[in-house]
């Protein structure tokens, strides 16, 4: 089965991690046909064990090898075509956005969850959920806003890793 991992961590806040160097570290925890997708932890690979057991193994093999915990979310490729291609938002809102990211998270939010990232809307954020995902529209740049994945994950007691739709798209557009 061919899977996408989607890092935290990698590439920012100072843990700089060559791909090359990731590569080898997902080949000898036993993956085959390890590519990585921009220096921003999206490693696509083969394995024959199931996604939750090569999540902890990643995470345990990262976290011992790179000094840092490295959160990992593992989809399949259909599951990314599908996030890729899901529209959370109306076409107009979509199209006038300044950024529009996906967080990936391990499972469905919980309704109190839910209901604590609809308290942090604002006037240029919005969120959706869908599955074990989170949409995140933006009306100006990321930068302008005060949501990070930090404060996301603070407050919703969550793991999650965030991307560009555009990110997303591309993936699913090389490997699907």
């Amino acid at each position: 089965m061919k899977y996408i991992a989607f890092l935290r961590a990698i590439n920012v806040g100072g843990h700089v991690v060559k791909m090359a160097v990731l590569r080898r570290h997902f080949e000898s925890l036993g993956c085959s046909g390890v590519e990585t997708f921009i220096a921003s932890g999206n490693v696509i690979f083969e394995s024959r064990a199931k996604p939750e057991s090569m999540q902890t193994k990643i995470e345990r093999h990262l976290h011992e090898s790179l000094g840092y915990e490295v959160t990992t979310f593992i989809r399949t490729l259909a599951e990314v075509h599908a996030v890729s291609q899901y529209q959370p938002f109306t076409a107009t809102a979509m199209k006038s956005a300044g950024a529009l990211c996906v967080g990936f998270l391990d499972a469905p939010l919980d309704d109190a969850a839910r209901d604590t990232l609809m308290r942090m809307k604002t006037p240029i954020d919005d969120f959706h959920v869908h599955g074990r995902e989170v949409y995140w529209l933006c009306l100006n740049k990321q930068s302008e806003s005060t949501f990070t994945n930090a404060k996301f994950e603070r407050a919703l007691k969550v793991r999650a890793t965030f991307r560009g739709v555009n990110t997303v798209a591309k993936l699913a557009a090389k490997f699907v």
